[in-house]
């Protein structure tokens, strides 16, 4: 039941935010072997004096913070990362100084919705 929020500087029409979050909830199910149901994933709009990064460069900021189920492997959330960090370079022009991707792992028992509590992640 993971929660995948963006902060960014960029000006996303309503197409591209709904675009980003299609294109990102199909990386995280391919890279994270899940579906796609329980996928949140909320897109901030930011002023540039919002965001800072000490390496950023020229262009604009986009940082994903990726609330997600403990327990998937290093491999896995590398993957993802870089899959979606290539995805938002490529479509938006963030340049890759400018991005940056925090995973914070929660029990799956923390992850609920109305109809249901998640359990623990029994992948690989």
């Amino acid at each position: 039941m993971p929660l995948l929020q963006f902060d960014t500087t960029l000006s996303l029409s309503a197409a591209e935010k709904t675009a980003l979050a299609d294109r990102v909830t199909e990386l995280y199910t391919d890279e994270m072997a899940t579906t796609a149901g329980h996928v949140a994933v909320t897109i901030r709009d930011r002023e540039s004096a919002d965001l800072h990064l000490g390496r950023a460069v020229d262009g604009p900021l986009l940082f994903l913070d990726a609330e997600i189920r403990q327990g998937r492997p290093f491999d896995r959330k590398r993957a993802f990362a870089l899959e979606t960090m290539a995805y938002l370079g490529e479509t938006f022009d963030v340049p890759d100084e400018n991005m940056k991707v925090v995973f914070t792992e929660h029990a799956g028992e923390n992850m609920m919705g109305v109809d249901r509590v998640g359990g623990e992640w029994d992948g690989e």
